[in-house]
């Protein structure tokens, strides 16, 4: 009975599969897919895997006239968390973000719904005029717009004061962080269009049909319809623009020369380090400003995306 048993329960026990070789056609494939990665993963660890980790290695010391470099472990950090004028930088690009990336992406959306609603002779055109201060790059559209913000030589203050409303003053304390938004949005409004008109180009056909069956207009079809289904590209340009806000450089290093008194040197946090780096000699200090900087930027990253997770998963559940 016992070797009955066993018999049976070789009989049922599956067969070896036999070891698959890869063919040297694969190999081959393999190879050459390797060799065109290649390049990328040499750019990728000698310009930012060592530079990164060379940095946090610098943030852990500090150097000193006497005794050269000492090390601190996390003193930099520390010192970083408390230094009032890294937090007021923070400070200014938290309301630079909360005030003109909402006014930037509804200008942008508005562009984008305008054009895929009204598809008319000259769309292309449109969309390439909107597209086209994107092309310009930052360190130009600041200089211009400081030349525009100018006031004694700048054409909006000259058309004020010919029109009797005085001198404005663009470029003021209280007023330069509302011009570094303007400057801003003129030039990213045109690539967040494009994202989204991408966005909203792949909806299919079948659910603007099914929508007018039912009786919904233009307003009706971009609200219930096109927005939530580009949500996905919306929370995109969301999460770029809360990276670029939290780097802005070139606007305040630029609108410096033309206004000192209205630009401090920690007006925002990579102004800040690049003046500490760079005219304060202090390295070691700025690399933990970048590491925090960065910390925080990823932070701000994901709680975005963890609530537009979130507002997805409660709208599956009322359509359920």
């Amino acid at each position: 009975m016992a070797n009955a048993s066993a018999l049976t329960a070789v009989r049922r026990s599956p067969k070896a599969e036999p070891k698959r070789r890869t063919s040297p056609n694969k190999r081959k494939q393999y190879r050459a897919a390797y060799l065109f990665l290649l390049p990328f993963f040499v750019v990728f660890t000698t310009m930012l895997v060592i530079p990164l980790v060379y940095a946090g290695y610098l943030s852990l010391f500090e150097s000193k006239l006497v005794g050269g470099e000492t090390f601190t472990g996390l003193a930099n950090y520390v010192r970083a968390l408390t230094d009032p004028e890294f937090l007021g930088g923070l400070g200014n690009v938290a309301l630079f973000f909360i005030v003109q990336v909402p006014i930037m992406l509804g200008l942008a959306l508005f562009f984008a719904l305008a054009l895929d609603s009204f598809r008319a002779r000259g769309s292309k055109g449109i969309r390439l005029l909107i597209f086209m201060p994107y092309a310009v790059p930052a360190v130009v559209a600041t200089l211009m717009w400081g030349y525009l913000y100018g006031p004694d030589f700048g054409p909006l203050a000259q058309m004020a004061r010919a029109l009797g409303f005085g001198t404005p003053e663009f470029l003021s304390p209280a007023n330069i962080l509302g011009s570094m938004m303007n400057i801003v949005t003129w030039e990213f409004v045109g690539y967040n269009m494009i994202i989204m008109y991408a966005a909203l180009r792949s909806i299919p056909g079948e659910l603007y049909e099914a929508a007018e069956i039912d009786g919904a207009g233009q307003f009706r079809l971009a609200w219930s319809v096109k927005i939530p289904a580009i949500r996905p590209a919306i929370m995109l340009t969301v999460i770029f623009s809360v990276i670029g806000s939290f780097q802005l450089f070139a606007e305040p290093s630029l609108l410096n020369a033309i206004a000192p008194d209205s630009i401090t040197n920690g007006f925002t946090p990579n102004y800040y380090a690049y003046n500490v780096a760079f005219i304060n000699q202090e390295l070691n200090y700025a690399a933990a400003l970048a590491f925090v900087l960065g910390l925080v930027i990823a932070l701000i990253s994901y709680f975005v995306q963890l609530g537009s997770e979130r507002t997805a998963r409660r709208e599956r559940r009322g359509l359920a």
